[in-house]
């Protein structure tokens, strides 16, 4: 399926540009097939904005293998709907929609019971191995399946950047904050100030924490802690003694795991005071786990983790986006063409020049929305 000319005119083309996997720390912007509509239930959307999450990192470092080379990468989009397959009712062509990381069939156990990132027929955007698989969307069209479940239209008022962090950044700042079950008065430590850490802090915030204190390394991510209601820790040797100060000399109710390590493990082990929660959201690629059964045991510890379900929460974070009460367009701190991928992956994952979120915004003009498929 080609898309007609947009502006200015022109021929139809077949083909678009997309970030592309190759091996670890080797990703390049390539001309790829236009998506079209595979099966009952498909859309193709136009890509407004996307962008590079924390956890595209671990395939980039190669901490998580099996992902296939030639993988269209990214799971975080807001577009508008240009084709849309046999049995689609909620969206039209125009409609524009943010998706989730992982596609949902709303009716599953799993879904019926609000746990859509573990659908039992959902795929997530961006992982193909073996052949099997959903392409990515750091692209300029995505194919998303089961889209009258999986898709969330976009309030008016709401810009395209605002609403992508509904698909996951926020919606995953907010499960980590809830999963902590988070009690008015509770201080909390958050591990990590990227975007999901930035969300963490908000949220728990709205919970009823008291003080959220926030632990990095980088002075820019630090501030922007500040600015969404935390009370900067820079993390060095005195991290652990510097949450005790600030807590009583216990330590944090519940601690926010964000980022995903071993280190960020031990170190949400030292600062939870005894009888307090874990809750982690970081995307964890090692076998076994930072600490034993023994420590938790030890500590009367609580520890939760998992994937965010998303689309459940998706609604409700994009009613709390049109509040604007924290500052959530400054998590972008780079706008960039797709044909600058490489480049961009290199500075999210060394942290240079201030980066905190990049956002990836198609560099040609957009094409005219397409006909219904039958």
């Amino acid at each position: 399926m080609g898309f007609s000319a947009g502006r200015g005119g022109g021929v139809d083309s077949d083909a678009m540009k997309a970030l592309v996997f190759h091996a670890p720390r080797d990703v390049r912007c390539e001309t790829v097939p236009d998506p079209a509509p595979l099966e009952a239930g498909d859309v193709v959307c136009e890509i407004e904005c996307t962008a590079i999450c924390g956890s595209d990192l671990h395939v980039w470092r190669g901490n998580e293998t099996g992902l296939d080379p030639g993988t269209v990468l990214g799971h975080e989009f807001v577009g508008r709907v240009v084709a849309v397959g046999a049995g689609v009712e909620r969206f039209a062509p125009g409609d524009r929609v943010v998706a989730p990381f992982t596609t949902s069939c709303g009716v599953c156990a799993p879904c019926r019971e609000g746990l859509s990132s573990r659908c039992e027929r959902g795929r997530l955007f961006g992982w193909v191995e073996g052949g099997e698989g959903l392409e990515g969307v750091q692209a300029e069209f995505a194919r998303v399946p089961l889209a009258d479940t999986t898709l969330v239209a976009v309030p008016d008022g709401l810009s395209p950047e605002e609403a992508l962090l509904a698909g996951d950044v926020l919606s995953t700042g907010y499960f980590c904050a809830r999963s902590a079950r988070i009690e008015e008065g509770a201080k909390v430590c958050v591990l990590g100030c990227g975007p999901v850490g930035l969300m963490a802090i908000a949220s728990a915030r709205e919970l009823g924490a008291e003080e959220v204190l926030a632990v990095d390394s980088v002075p820019e991510r630090l501030e922007l802690a500040r600015r969404f209601g935390g009370r900067p820790i820079p993390l060095d040797r005195g991290t652990g003694e510097a949450v005790r100060s600030h807590t009583e000399g216990r330590g944090a109710n519940a601690v926010l795991e964000v980022v995903g390590s071993p280190s960020a493990s031990r170190l949400a082990l030292e600062v939870v005071r005894a009888g307090g929660t874990i809750s982690a959201v970081g995307v964890h690629t090692e076998e076994h786990f930072a600490f034993s059964p023994g420590d938790a045991y030890d500590r009367n510890l609580t520890y939760v983790a998992g994937r965010s379900p998303a689309r459940a929460l998706a609604p409700r974070m994009l009613e709390w986006l049109v509040e604007r009460r924290y500052p959530f367009g400054a998590v972008f701190s780079h706008r960039m063409d797709l044909e600058d991928g490489a480049l961009a992956y290199e500075l999210f994952d060394a942290k240079r020049d201030g980066c905190t979120k990049v956002l990836f915004t198609p560099s040609t003009p957009p094409r005219s929305p397409s006909h219904r498929v039958p």
